[in-house]
């Protein structure tokens, strides 16, 4: 099954399986199990006696702990509304596995589609609800056989498009709702209240339509100024990010284009690289980011991977109020720590990344590993800690993160527009010479739309890099 192929029967797989772990129940029996199965779909209880399979039944019970979760099935429908919402792709296409470079198809059933949209209901996420649910309508009117029947869509539906505020449109689904189930109950109390707001709403409509009409031509040209200047407001930065995530970034202009050069880095001939330079790629000029090519082996990147993976947790960030350490919605990976003393890959990886940049690793933070699955994303942040917030570096003592040094180790695309190469690594300075924040170093990870993406990183400190890196006769230095 190709990855791409994944992304779609992802959730569709997760729903199942959560409905398996969630309503199967098994009695032991000493010598007999007795395993209760029910099928909501068909609404059948199925009793099932064993006997000579009590040790299959008895691993099923032990492996039944490593289910998924409702919270496994929440976070994959989630991460799936992510997607959706930063590819700007339709629901449609997405039920229907139209996707790019998918080969082999997927598609989502009726309850796939109703069932995200009830997660997205009890997010209180009305426009995902409507998404969802008019899809799961869609592919009932095609003829699409499902347990779901229409009537029970129309009513999530009808709801969700009037807490958005169509009251016309609720109104006119409510009516069709009646038309399927006369005796519908909640529907029929529903169309009274919507005709009501809707009078309500026309009335108050009326009102301002007279008050507008002795505005007149000022009014028209009042209107068309603000246009003018939103047009002129800077992009809210959610928007920003998933353009940049769909490959519509920002586009150098050729006079700053012209001062970006590549070059064979040996660090004012640092010793173990006069021989052996190291390509080195300018990738943006404010802040200076620069990428390294061919720096880390395969063999590397493997033993990374090998003694990471037995480790990975979900990744967790610093509380801006309590400045603790707690899991976010808005970084979603899992992540391990390696240290020097572990493996001689380790330690001579961080002796690299010292002899490039110069900087003192005594003090850096340890080598982190971190992958991102399907959906999997760190929004907007960053890296250094800010006045305004609690010390989350207090403990370690060594002051501020000065610098990030970010590996990539393995290939990944998005939407087939940016490719980032296995090997290379990417730095730059999180804080001027003389200590201040750079707040143009916030940054993100994209959500993953196929497959998953590796990424290790080293957070530099400040302490020891007093002679290393001075500081400057200003504070912007």
């Amino acid at each position: 099954v190709s990855s791409a192929s994944f992304f779609i029967s992802a959730i569709s797989h997760f729903l199942q399986i959560s409905a398996l772990n969630n309503n199967i129940n098994i009695l032991n029996l000493g010598e007999m199990f007795i395993v209760c199965i029910f099928d909501k779909k068909k609404k059948n209880l199925y009793l099932i006696t064993y006997c000579l399979f009590a040790g299959f039944i008895s691993n099923l019970t032990v492996q039944r702990q490593h289910f998924p979760t409702d919270e496994d099935q929440t976070g994959a429908a989630k991460a799936l509304l992510r997607l959706q919402d930063t590819y700007q792709l339709s629901s449609r296409a997405i039920s229907a596995g139209d996707l790019p470079g998918v080969i082999h198809k997927s598609r989502m059933t009726v309850e796939d589609c109703f069932e995200l949209g009830k997660i997205a209901y009890s997010d209180v996420d009305y426009y995902h609800t409507e998404l969802w649910m008019t899809q799961a309508l869609h592919q009932l009117d095609e003829g699409e056989e499902s347990p779901i029947d229409k009537v029970t869509v129309m009513d999530y539906l009808s709801y969700a498009i009037y807490q958005q505020g169509e009251i016309d449109r609720a109104l006119e689904l409510t009516k069709r709702m009646l038309k399927l189930d006369p005796t519908h109950q909640r529907a029929n109390g529903n169309l009274k209240y919507f005709e009501f707001q809707l009078e309500k709403q026309r009335k108050a409509e009326e009102e301002a339509g007279k008050e507008a009409q002795k505005e007149g031509e000022k009014k028209h040209m009042d209107k068309r100024d603000v246009q003018m200047k939103r047009s002129k407001d800077p992009l809210p930065e959610r928007k920003k990010y998933e353009q940049l995530c769909r490959g519509e970034g920002i586009k150098m202009t050729p006079r700053r284009w012209s001062r970006l050069f590549c070059r064979y880095q040996d660090n004012g001939r640092t010793p173990s690289l006069i021989l052996a330079p190291v390509k080195e790629e300018d990738e943006w000029d404010r802040p200076h980011i620069v990428r390294f090519h061919d720096i880390i082996s395969d063999y590397e990147i493997s033993k990374v991977k090998e003694l990471a993976k037995p480790r990975l947790r979900r990744a967790t960030v610093h509380d801006p109020i309590t400045g603790k350490l707690t899991t976010a919605q808005y970084r979603v990976s899992k992540s391990a720590w390696l240290t020097a003393d572990e493996h001689p890959v380790i330690e001579r990886i961080n002796q690299r990344i010292e002899d490039l940049t110069g900087l003192e690793m005594d003090t850096a933070e340890e080598l982190q590993v971190a992958n991102y699955g399907v959906g999997g994303q760190y929004e907007p942040h960053f890296d250094f800690g800010r006045k305004d917030e609690p010390d989350a570096f207090k403990e370690l003592g060594t002051g501020n993160r000065v610098a990030t040094w970010l590996f990539y180790v393995s290939n990944f695309t998005h939407l087939c527009v940016c490719v980032v190469l296995q090997g290379t690594a990417v730095f730059w300075y999180n804080l001027f010479a003389s200590g201040e924040g750079d707040y143009s170093t916030r940054h993100a990870a994209c959500p993953v739309l196929v497959g998953n993406k590796w990424v290790s990183n080293k957070w530099i400190h400040e302490r020891g890099q007093e002679f290393r890196r001075p500081c400057g006769l200003s504070e912007n230095e």
